[in-house]
């Protein structure tokens, strides 16, 4: 008995080894303990001869038993607390934004910009009188600065020479005005006097009496006199003639009050626009734009010698030939010089017309008068003067002056041949040079 007991202990705790070494903590008794070979699932035979036969684990429940899951699209505060979002989003987590380069940010952006430019075409083309008249204001004054600057070297300040040259320049107008007002009015007035007599001259002319006869000339005139609406289409007529008038006086005063302003700051003005450049540019842009500056300058300067050179030359043939209102034709042909191209024969057309009046062979001497002094003109007096004034080639001077005239008219032609130079100057400096050394 002695020995079936130790035996007993002995396997007791040869059990209990075997059960500390596969590490089963479970409360099951030493006699039912699984062999660390048995299979989990299948029966287990224990040490005493037993056999242990394991639950049954539970059936997995099949797919019509399963819950449903929750709806990613409707489980709004699970979306929130993964997102780190404490606030409630009824309508969900916003998405990405929109990148630049999506075609709707991509159209809309262009649409913006082609509506804007077609704005500010449309702001330019309404306010395009006012930007001519400063325009031409900031030209007259780069023009006349060359003179301000000759009164400031002779230690003069430039407020004093300022008001010298714009005296002179409104001497100019007013004298101007009474060469030319004055006689246009007597001749106005003497031909209203004597209008009835060149109606009897008229009458009395057996070539006209032909005329009216066969083409009733006299009583269509008549019946235009004293129709109804002739009263009002004289009145209407002219009140357009005197908003014309109106209108060219307010836009003289503008320009002379423009030109006054530009020509006293135009030291200010030119330093704001340089300082607009970088400033290791800054010198470099300076040199070139008072270059350019300078080339206008001499431009007006050239332009105004040639009209003076060609008003005195034309008030002397009217002079010894004894065509009458001599001074406001050669006024009329000096202002007529500031136009390119076509001003001299503009002027010399209305010269030789008041002297055919005066006698025929008063208007042939005058078309070979103005034929020979256009060719010198021509080849020899206005070459000269631009050459030293501007350095612009004849051919683009004539393209230039063509352009500026289509564009603007008479004002276009004035600024078309200073822009040619400074445009020609930049090339020459700037571009020509970068070419040269790409």
């Amino acid at each position: 008995m002695a020995d079936k007991s130790a035996s007993a202990d002995q396997t007791a705790a040869a059990g209990a080894s075997s059960s500390a070494t596969t590490g089963d903590t479970s409360d099951e008794p030493a006699g039912e303990v699984r062999s660390a070979a048995a299979p989990q699932d299948g029966p287990a035979i224990t040490e005493a001869g037993g056999v242990s036969v394991p639950e049954p684990r539970a059936a997995a429940p099949s797919v019509a038993e399963q819950p449903l899951a929750a709806d990613p699209l409707t489980d709004i505060e699970a979306r929130n607390r993964e997102a780190g979002v404490n606030e409630r989003r009824p309508f969900g987590r916003p998405g990405q934004p929109l990148g630049r380069s999506h075609p709707f940010v991509f159209g809309f952006t262009g649409a913006l910009g082609v509506f804007a430019a077609w704005m500010l075409i449309q702001a330019i083309t309404s306010a395009r009188q006012v930007i001519i008249l400063v325009v031409v204001s900031l030209f007259l004054a780069v023009g006349l600065n060359p003179a301000v600057e000759a009164l400031q070297r002779r230690l003069v300040s430039r407020r004093l020479a300022v008001a010298v040259v714009f005296l002179g320049v409104l001497l100019v107008f007013v004298g101007f005005g009474f060469a030319i007002v004055p006689p246009l009015t007597n001749e106005i007035s003497a031909f209203i006097d004597h209008l009835p007599t060149y109606i009897q001259q008229l009458q009395g002319n057996a070539r006209i009496r032909e005329l009216d006869q066969r083409y009733q000339l006299l009583s269509k005139l008549q019946n235009t006199v004293t129709n109804a609406n002739f009263g009002t289409q004289a009145v209407n007529g002219i009140v357009g003639v005197g908003k014309v008038v109106v209108g060219g006086l307010f836009s003289a005063l503008t320009v002379l009050i423009l030109t006054l302003y530009f020509l006293g700051s135009l030291p200010a003005i030119k330093n704001f626009f340089y300082r607009m450049a970088p400033r290791s540019r800054r010198a470099r842009v300076a040199l070139l734009g008072d270059e350019i500056l300078g080339r206008i300058g001499g431009y007006v300067a050239g332009t105004v010698t040639v009209a003076t050179i060609a008003g005195t030359t034309a008030f002397c043939f009217l002079f010894i030939a004894d065509i009458p209102f001599a001074l406001p034709l050669a006024l009329i042909v000096g202002l007529t010089a500031f136009i390119p191209m076509v001003g001299a024969t503009i002027g010399a057309t209305l010269v030789t017309i008041v002297a055919f009046f005066t006698g025929t062979g008063t208007g042939i001497a005058a078309i070979i008068f103005f034929v020979i002094y256009q060719q010198i003109e021509n080849h020899l007096i206005q070459p000269w003067v631009m050459r030293r004034a501007v350095d612009v080639h004849p051919a683009v001077t004539i393209i230039a002056a063509l352009i500026g005239g289509t564009l603007l008219g008479i004002v276009g032609a004035l600024l078309a041949i200073p822009t040619a130079a400074a445009v020609a100057l930049i090339v020459r400096e700037v571009v020509l040079p970068r070419q040269d050394t790409a």
